[in-house]
């Protein structure tokens, strides 16, 4: 299997990479700048906003690892997937983007977002509003086979691989100890076995420690 990691230079990224080369997949990395990614088969040196539909046409899925901090950054959380939406536009390509875990609900009726209950910290607010916004503009998509990821809220950049985790879907959803963590690994587990196995095509999917 062919993919592509977006943005394979951030942490994220390169969990996906290297656990994507770990069974075998032929991974392409795109990153703004020259750097090493271990496990990618090839590296290519690319802006997102430049990709084309060229660039990606070759691939069985795209993963876009892209994450934005600062506020004059975060639209692009938006910007960014939309191109890569326009790129893969009526193409069997893939698109499975890491997302945010503030816009998953609380209730089956899909009326109250987590980040609207749950005591978050303020700082937290505009990550969270950009992500939700990608995802809102995502779900209007029907020519594009995407796959909006969240984590956990507690989304471990150097936790450990346990090699374990719970797949749900819209919903908040807590492990058997009460708590919503997971690592940047088993994070990456879930996504490349979402690549290789899933089908929830035009779907938020969530993923949690077990």
């Amino acid at each position: 299997m062919k993919i592509a990691v977006v943005a394979a230079a951030g942490k994220a990224g390169r969990k996906i990479v290297a656990e994507a080369a770990s069974r075998g997949f032929e991974v392409t990395a795109f990153v703004r700048r020259q750097v090493e990614i271990d496990g990618a088969t090839k590296i290519v040196v690319k802006d997102i906003l430049a990709l084309t539909a060229d660039d990606l046409k070759d691939f069985d899925a795209v993963v876009d690892a892209f994450g934005a901090w600062t506020p004059e950054t975060l639209p692009l959380h938006t910007t960014t997937s939309q191109h890569l939406c326009d790129a893969l536009s009526g193409t069997n390509v893939r698109l499975l983007i890491v997302g945010g875990a503030g816009s998953l609900y609380t209730d089956e009726t899909h009326t109250t977002q987590i980040s609207e209950k749950a005591n978050l910290p303020a700082e937290w607010k505009p990550i969270i509003d950009a992500a939700a916004d990608a995802l809102n503009e995502l779900r209007k998509r029907n020519d594009v086979k995407w796959t909006y990821v969240s984590p956990a809220l507690d989304f471990q950049a150097d936790g450990a691989r346990t090699g374990k985790y719970i797949l749900a879907g819209e919903e908040f959803t807590l492990n058997a100890a009460g708590e919503s963590v997971i690592s940047y690994a088993d994070f990456a587990l879930a996504m490349v076995d979402e690549i290789a196995n899933g089908n929830h095509i035009q779907q938020r999917i969530s993923v949690v420690r077990a």
